[in-house]
């Protein structure tokens, strides 16, 4: 039976730290502010805005929230960004996607500050990511997979790792930030070639496939450490993840659960990023 890795003892851990950063930016009169903006009414951004929102008013930061119609026009929503870029009150953003094909997502993203970006979506945070460098921050998720591998003690030194998925939101951040970590990555994609074997042969698996149950037991080996980054649906509405957890378990020594695992890490992340935001503007 395997080890699961649960969300809440990491979040429990960054929260403590998280708590005690805020208080003493509060005696310095700084109060760490997130600024949401959100285009229409998508239930899953409304769903992580509630989620983001809650668990700022725990932790003490401060969540502005920037509603703008689905019709909104493209200079409207520069415009919204430009202000918050310049407000010195703000110290983080977060701005759901997908925006609406109307708009140039790509320039609108790309005119939010990398300093403020607090999820990972500008060029500048990538570019960030993969320099390795102190510019913007990386996808709030990617960050949680390597929260979750660094609170359970997993060393991901000359481990192979293989990531399953390429975006840019998890598979290619959390590769560069493995990297970092000195462990050997491999990407799998939908092109790979006999994907079963590959990911046979890692220690480490972290999956964001995207489908609900793809990896399932051909997929793995004893000894295997699985980080399941998947957020899907059955068809009964039952919430679960891209690996088959039934079938995974009982082969590997370590698993996150979905849910309980690294959704539940995600916006402890988000909230420590902005106060990280808010730790340098005082330097």
């Amino acid at each position: 039976m395997a080890k699961q890795l649960l969300g809440k003892e990491v979040v429990a851990s960054l929260n403590e730290k998280i708590t005690a950063d805020i208080k003493a930016l509060v005696k310095r009169g700084i109060h760490p502010t997130l600024a949401i903006i959100r285009v229409g009414e998508r239930e899953d951004d409304l769903s992580y805005e509630r989620a983001a929102g809650k668990r700022c008013e725990t932790l003490g930061v401060v969540c502005e929230k920037i509603t703008l119609p689905e019709s909104v026009s493209q200079e409207e929503l520069i415009s919204t960004i430009e202000k918050v870029n310049k407000d010195d009150n703000i110290h983080g953003v977060l701005m759901f996607r997908p925006l609406p094909a109307h708009l140039d997502e790509a320039k609108i993203v790309n005119t939010l500050s990398p300093q403020k970006d607090v999820d990972g979506i500008t060029d500048g945070s990538m570019v960030g990511v993969f320099a390795g460098s102190n510019q913007g921050f990386p996808p709030c998720t990617a960050k949680a997979c390597m929260e979750i591998l660094k609170y359970y003690n997993i060393d991901c030194t000359g481990k192979r790792v293989v990531v399953v998925g390429r975006s840019l939101v998890i598979g290619k951040p959390v590769a560069m930030m493995l990297i970092k970590e000195d462990a050997t990555v491999t990407i799998c994609h939908t092109r790979t070639v006999d994907m079963p074997s590959v990911v046979r042969e890692a220690k480490i698996v972290i999956v964001a496939a995207g489908r609900a149950g793809v990896i399932d037991d051909s997929y793995l080996s004893c000894g295997q450490i699985i980080i399941d980054v998947g957020i899907n649906f059955t068809k009964e509405g039952k919430l679960c993840g891209d690996v088959d957890f039934a079938k995974a378990e009982p082969i590997v020594d370590a698993i996150t659960p979905v849910p309980g695992g690294v959704g539940a890490v995600t916006t402890s992340v988000l909230v420590g990023h902005v106060v990280e935001v808010a730790k340098r503007t005082q330097k």
